[in-house]
């Protein structure tokens, strides 16, 4: 089984052709979505680039390199100011491993933001062209990493089931699956058979982080309230299918081979899901039982509502009704059925965030600014 795509210089496949107009630094967002508003490429824009420490630094640059080296992007324009921490010729010269073309415009070398907004849409229009070239080539199901972002403890049954049913329809064909939220698998007694005792050990790792970092700041709301209680992250395996763990993602990092893994995000959809994009995701599957509309820049997010009242109140915004699970459709129908869409979306299908453009993009930050 297969679908058309576009090939990469490194053995990649993207389901979408984008050209990105990215910024090193928060500094480059004016410059950036000047482009943004003359020309149809993708703006990556966001706070970071200064004023952090190490980790969050690190973090930021494998989240920028990894969103431009992700196969639906065709081309990468970086700007950069010139004093920031993170350079904007770093985060290009990250991106150009994968070998697709990169640019790299410095504010503070070509005279200004509106020089540098002018040469940058010289460039852009240059680098749309190229993309435009590209055609669309039958490849493979292993070439996929799919995103699972799932919306909470409301989910578990029925929608956890369906979404586990796609994820083993996709490893089934050697492709990769990403889900979210890692520390919230620490506790699951089903990890015993499904991950390797070193997973289970980074998964611990992250849960103990989690929780002293929720008694230090949280404290404070749970003081502020005799009933209030703040409980531990939780989750389940089921959105995942039946295979085993092959590891633990740092945020925004990349699998090195096909498999299911699980990456170290925010409970935040919008944090968590421009991780997923930068971890290589090529589409995402957003289970939702409130109806959050937010999409990224770079990957269709195909939104599922967990029952067909919600669906009904947002058709707008929500793709996939899972309220079927209610009236007697069993798991296996309803996630087949969903991997119908993933197959339309892949072929071209644009989704309902993409439709509307729902790009939001956050990068997760764990320490002070300063």
């Amino acid at each position: 089984m297969s679908f058309t795509g576009y090939l990469r210089a490194d053995g990649k496949v993207g389901i979408r052709n984008h050209v990105v107009v990215m910024a090193s630094v928060s500094c480059g967002n004016g410059v950036v979505n000047a482009v943004a508003r003359e020309l149809p490429v993708k703006a990556i824009t966001h706070t970071e680039g200064c004023g952090r420490g190490p980790h969050d630094l690190v973090t930021t640059t494998r989240t920028l390199a990894g969103l431009g080296k992700n196969p639906n992007v065709a081309a990468v324009l970086v700007v950069g100011l010139g004093c920031e921490f993170i350079k904007a010729p770093w985060v290009a010269s990250e991106i150009a491993a994968s070998g697709k073309p990169v640019e790299t415009l410095v504010i503070q070398a070509e005279g200004g933001s509106q020089s540098t907004t002018k040469k940058a849409l010289e460039i852009a229009k240059t680098l749309l062209e190229q993309a435009e070239r590209i055609e669309r080539k039958p490849v493979a199901w292993d070439q996929i990493v799919l995103g699972i972002e799932h919306g909470g403890a409301e989910l578990d049954g029925g929608p956890s089931r369906a979404l586990g049913v796609l994820a083993d329809w996709l490893l089934a064909r050697g492709g990769t699956v990403i889900a979210s939220e890692a520390a919230g698998f620490a506790a699951l007694p089903e990890l015993d058979a499904r991950a390797t005792a070193d997973v289970k050990k980074k998964l611990s790792e992250l849960l103990e982080q989690q929780e002293k970092f929720r008694s230090r700041v949280l404290s404070v709301v749970s003081r502020s309230a005799a009933s209030a209680t703040i409980e531990p992250p939780r989750a389940t395996l089921l959105p995942c299918g039946g295979a085993k763990v092959s590891d633990v993602l740092e945020y925004g990092a990349q699998p090195p081979r096909a498999g299911l893994y699980l990456m170290d995000t925010p409970s935040s959809d919008v944090f968590s899901m421009s991780g997923l994009a930068a971890g290589g995701a090529q589409i995402i599957v957003h289970a939702t039982a409130e109806g959050s509309l937010g999409g990224v820049p770079i990957s269709p997010v195909l939104k599922v509502a967990a029952n067909s009242e919600l669906f009904e109140a947002l058709p707008d915004d929500l793709d996939f009704d899972a309220g079927g699970l209610a009236r007697g459709e069993s798991a296996d129908v309803v996630g087949h059925r969903m991997a119908e869409l993933v197959s339309e979306i892949a072929a071209g299908r644009l989704t309902k965030t993409e439709d509307n453009g729902m790009d939001v993009f956050a990068i997760h930050t764990v320490g002070p600014a300063f």
